[in-house]
């Protein structure tokens, strides 16, 4: 390995799931293009390629397109960091770049264009500072990392190796479009608010405040709850109902948990295996869930998973209706941001 390893961002989508960990690669998209080891390594050759397979593209986007697409095939190396923060799990995966580009035409996500990775370590959100994780929040899919490289190298007992930000150069970088840097500045802001929103909770919160926060957010939803014994529950620790008295169907039995970590499938099994005829499951944390658990939630109707941007989603729509003592542990206002996702 380099003595300095350089730092790389890398964005997938939420739709790639946990098969760039459990495969052991990062890839990019592009699939119009084919094969990107083909194109020249030359920016004007990979401008031209993107101007003639992509032609809805803006113009203003070409130039950061192609700067991405020579970083990933031409500037990367092995012995680099790679840093990717997974969608539908809140992680923090670094990993190592262990080969050159590979294309793999069958991909399953439209990420054909492949770097071989040998994850060091999955760390939740939580646990590395707001300002680091604004930094690997990019607008771009593919970026140098620098302010906050050390940060990310520590975690992995690399503390100390990384290239100071002054002494990085990256001739591929150019800047962005006005509407990608401005769509950039809304997600930002929505991921800037989901962390804020966990991070409160995580320190401001018990695992038993949890619950009867939990209980309340269901509350503002329209539900009559009662949380449960602190011991001794069977796995239950809400339990919500429609009607004044709980009498009437449905039931629903809350599993609540105050970690960012993946749930796996046997925790989930233990609240289902407390439901009775007519009694639904709601497991609620603050993280994601393991393959296996959501392939369970797919197959039971009267089970539903909710991960932390879920919960995050939940307690905006209900915000206004929190009691004082909530809006004061997680003080929100109300803004809007601009959409460009059809523009």
């Amino acid at each position: 390995m380099p003595k300095h390893p350089t730092v790389w961002g890398i964005q997938m989508g939420k739709h790639v799931s946990d098969r760039p960990t459990e495969g052991g690669y990062v890839a990019i998209g592009w699939q119009e293009l084919g094969d990107l080891r083909t194109i020249p390594a030359d920016r004007e050759a990979v401008k031209a390629a993107l101007r003639q397979a992509l032609l809805d593209v803006k113009e203003g986007a070409i130039p950061v397109a192609a700067g991405m697409l020579l970083r990933f095939v031409h500037v990367m190396q092995a012995g680099d960091i790679v840093v990717y923060p997974s969608k539908h799990d809140r992680m923090v995966n670094i990993g190592r770049v262990t080969g050159d580009t590979s294309y793999e035409a069958e991909d399953p996500d439209g990420y054909p264009n492949r770097r071989a990775v040998e994850w060091l370590d999955h760390f939740p959100r939580t646990e590395f500072s707001q300002s680091a994780l604004n930094e690997i929040s990019a607008y771009m899919t593919v970026f140098r990392v620098r302010t906050h490289a050390p940060e990310f190298l520590a975690k992995v007992g690399l503390a100390g190796d990384a290239v100071l930000p002054e002494a990085a150069t990256d001739t591929t970088e150019e800047t962005t479009d006005d509407d990608t840097a401005t769509q950039a500045v809304a997600r930002q802001a929505e991921g800037t608010t989901s962390d804020f929103v966990i991070r409160r909770i995580m320190t401001g919160m018990s695992g038993h405040e949890f619950e009867y926060f939990v209980a309340h957010v269901l509350e503002c939803m329209g539900y009559t709850t009662r949380v449960t014994a602190k011991s001794g529950d069977g796995g239950v620790d809400v339990i919500a109902h429609m009607d004044a008295l709980g009498f009437q169907p449905p039931i629903v039995k809350v599993q609540c948990k105050r970690k960012t970590e993946q749930t796996p499938r046997p925790e989930v099994d233990q609240l289902l295996g407390t439901l009775g005829e007519g009694e639904y499951g709601l497991y609620v944390n603050l993280g994601s869930y393991s393959r296996g658990a959501i392939e369970l939630e797919r197959n039971k109707a009267k089970l539903r998973l909710i991960d932390g941007e879920q919960f995050v989603e939940m307690l905006l729509d209900n915000y206004g209706k929190l009691s004082p003592r909530y809006r004061s542990l997680i003080p929100l206002k109300q803004i809007y941001v601009p959409d460009l996702s059809n523009g």
